[in-house]
């Protein structure tokens, strides 16, 4: 059988730490749960990571890649700002919805770095994962619709950032869609209340 390369290695270490995170708990997920999840000798960790900390990190930017990136909503004719706002939360939303077994290990993994000594890092690492997340989303809204936001995009990003995460750890406990995607709109309508047309400095 052909050598696998460290990257495909990789691959499956990450997909294996997520399985072992979902079933088991961040906190079991060891080097030898992990390897024993994906088949693989235990060499082949040390092989692709050089710690443990630093698969923490792939597993948070894995998640990430497949929930918390997505593509605004191509606008139909007529749309106005609000709309093309709410059908990118929403777009946002689904992806959520998607896959909420992966973002429970997501504050799992949050809690178990701030309380594991040399760790920290990653818990620091995942929000600002999250906090650029939300900026380039903004940027890309802003793009889209023809606006410019008249709140500071760092600021509005960290304001949003605080929301969505409120708003998706209190779905996973309830799991009520009707009043997430009713506080989804509310906050769409928020950001719309802080656009304005044109480039920054377009006259009016």
């Amino acid at each position: 059988m052909a050598r696998q390369s460290a990257d495909v290695r990789r691959e499956q270490l990450v997909e294996a730490a997520i399985r072992v995170m979902i079933r088991d708990g961040v906190a079991k997920a060891t080097t030898r749960a992990v390897v024993g999840e994906a088949g693989l000798p235990l060499g082949a960790f040390h092989y692709c990571f050089r710690s443990k900390q630093e698969l923490l990190h792939s597993v948070i930017e894995r998640i990430m890649l497949r929930s918390l990136t997505f593509a605004p909503a191509s606008p139909a004719h007529g749309d106005d700002p609000r709309d093309i706002i709410r059908s990118t939360l929403h777009a946002y939303w689904e992806g959520i919805r998607a896959r909420p077994a992966e973002h429970l290990v997501t504050y799992e993994l949050t809690q178990y770095a701030l309380r594991e000594p040399g760790l920290a890092d990653v818990a620091r690492r995942q929000y600002r994962h999250y906090l650029q997340a939300n900026i380039d989303h903004l940027e890309a809204i802003a793009e889209l619709a023809g606006i410019h936001w008249t709140v500071e995009v760092p600021v509005l990003a960290r304001y949003g950032l605080n929301f969505l995460d409120g708003l998706t750890l209190n779905w996973l406990i309830d799991r009520d869609d009707t009043q997430a995607l009713a506080a989804l709109d509310a906050y769409a309508d928020h950001l719309a209340g802080v656009a304005a047309p044109g480039r920054p400095g377009t006259p009016a």
